[in-house]
């Protein structure tokens, strides 16, 4: 993984003292809740239903041992044991005391990690593949990229202040798991002809109250170009995004309206104009970020191990086949650790659990964790003869859960219980889905099930294959379904199922869909192909009855 050079330390650090100053002037009366607001945001700090709520990026998904162990130590001493992971490979804590979080900031700084443009109208964290560098399907590894542009965006100053907040995602394979058609920009990396490296370009995808899918604006922009035509896309974004209104100030909407060949044309003036040899990336730049990324020593694996292991006990059997998947190294494993037990709420993780993946991480791993769009952990190098060892130590810490894409593996935001813009509670609702069909999770297959608590989609309802969407209504909480979301290569936006369903009913309407969707299905036949083939109306009249 890539690591600080004296540079960087030098300039998180500053930064760290910069905001403990301005956090203490604020408290001090010399700086107004307005004055202070944008400074607290740029450092990914937020004033949540109860308490601050402090996001800290992860780059790429990437941490170390040491970064977990440091994340534990700081949710026992300033927050309340626990810390949420996010849709977006990101970190959040709900409970520190604004005083005490420039301490936070510094004590992550000492493992090089921050929360720099974590919020605000900016560059948001660089997101890519939970499983770059370890597919067999990957084109090249896109992570080495995706720290380069970090770099470039960290503190920019000409898009410090946008007309509202950026994503770029990355994706090094030809099946996209960074869901790079609902970003602002999404990047997914191609060879020419000649062999060379480059990206196609997607811009204007997003969700949120306006969900859109991504479009391509260029086919193939050369490595060595890709710096300064993202910088061409955000300049004429800065120039023409709408500032009057923030619900459409994101650039899915200023592309819609201008029409992608428009702005396309506008990009190609703007690009013309900003080339530089200091946006040019040449072979020697690239490469120096790429050494950071080097592959890790694998050794053989005795894999007659695994046979028995899996012979001898139905149970590592079963997690084996749900939470582990190929990994392009002979003799090894990836192994997905849910973050989805009944025992907490999704994407949450324990002070004790911590420290034991960070220890697990140390002993199996190479000493390297990952996280998720799916608010789950990897664990991305595991000899296929330390399976079961592995295994057992999960199941005894509770995260083994076997439910990896299936019903209970759902997405879901922290909702009414912490988020000061939900219209509806998320946590308890998904407790009872997950009471509901913890037993027999693995028989009903693998479904995609994603709420969020209100329409900024942090928990990306729009494109679950089932969406659940909380919905105020005169005070009381309702939730809108939507059917045939995708998140994989062709995004897809979920089509609406009918009205509205009261709290106390949507258990029960999840049970009536998964009915349907097993009356209906052929074999093993997946949800999202039994919908496309029955279409949606048998599930609107199981749900809301034939009339």
């Amino acid at each position: 993984m890539y690591l600080y050079n004296e540079f960087d330390q030098t300039l998180v650090n500053e930064r760290v003292e910069q905001f403990r100053d301005q956090t203490q002037r604020f408290l001090s009366g010399g700086l107004t809740e307005e004055q202070f607001r944008p400074l607290r945001l740029m450092n990914g700090l937020y004033i949540q239903t109860h308490a601050p709520m402090l996001r800290i990026n992860i780059p790429y998904g990437l941490l170390s041992s040491k970064q977990i162990r440091m994340l534990a130590q700081i949710s026992r001493q300033y927050d309340k044991d626990y810390v949420h992971f996010t849709t977006r490979q990101n970190v959040q804590l709900n409970w520190p005391a604004l005083e005490q979080v420039p301490n936070i900031l510094a004590d992550l700084a000492s493992v090089q990690m921050h929360s720099i443009q974590s919020s605000g109208n900016c560059i948001r964290n660089i997101t890519s593949d939970p499983l770059a560098g370890v597919c067999a399907d990957e084109i090249e590894d896109p992570r080495p990229y995706c720290e380069i542009i970090r770099q470039w965006s960290t503190l920019h100053p000409e898009f410090s202040y946008l007309p509202r907040k950026f994503k770029i995602a990355i994706s090094g394979s030809p099946k996209d798991r960074a869901i790079t058609q609902m970003h602002d920009i999404g990047l997914l990396m191609r060879k020419d002809a000649a062999g060379n490296t480059g990206f196609e370009v997607l811009v204007g995808g997003g969700l949120g109250r306006t969900p859109i899918v991504g479009q391509t604006i260029a086919e193939f922009i050369a490595e060595a170009d890709i710096l300064s035509y993202l910088e061409a896309i955000l300049r004429v974004y800065n120039r023409h995004g709408r500032r009057d209104n923030k619900y459409k100030a994101r650039i899915k909407i200023l592309v819609k309206a201008t029409g992608l060949e428009t702005f396309k044309a506008q990009v190609e003036a703007e690009w013309a104009d900003c080339k530089s040899d200091a946006l040019n990336l040449d072979k020697k730049a690239i490469q120096q970020v790429k050494d950071f990324f080097v592959e890790q020593d694998y050794s053989r694996s005795d894999d007659s191990k695994l046979d028995n292991d899996l012979a001898n006990s139905g149970a590592f059997r079963q997690w084996f086949k749900q939470n582990t998947r190929e990994h392009k190294q002979a003799g090894y494993r990836i192994v997905s650790l849910s973050l989805k037990s009944p025992h907490r709420a999704p994407g949450d993780v324990t002070f004790d659990q911590l420290n034991v993946i960070a220890n697990l991480a140390d002993q199996y791993n190479f000493g390297e964790i990952r996280t998720t769009h799916d608010q789950n952990l990897i664990f991305a190098h595991i000899k296929t003869e330390d399976l079961f060892s592995l295994w057992q130590q999960l199941e005894e810490n509770q995260l083994a859960t076997v439910n990896i894409g299936t019903i209970t593996d759902m997405i879901c935001c922290p909702g009414l219980d912490f988020c000061s813009l939900a219209n509806a509670s998320s946590i308890d609702i998904a407790k009872g889905i997950t009471d509901r069909f913890t037993d027999n999770a693995i028989d009903i297959g693998d479904v995609k099930l994603k709420m969020s608590g209100c329409m900024n989609g942090c928990a990306h309802h729009s494109i679950g294959e089932i969406g659940i969407l909380g919905v105020d209504k005169k005070g009381e909480q309702w939730y809108q379904f939507t059917l045939g979301g995708s998140d994989s290569n062709e995004c897809q936006l979920g089509e609406r199922l009918g009205r509205a369903i009261a709290k106390e009913e949507v258990v029960n309407t999840v049970d009536s869909i998964l009915d349907v969707y097993k009356q209906h299905r052929n074999g093993d036949e997946k949800f999202a192909t039994t919908l496309k083939r029955i279409g949606i109306q048998p599930f609107k009249e199981k749900v809301y009855g034939a009339h």
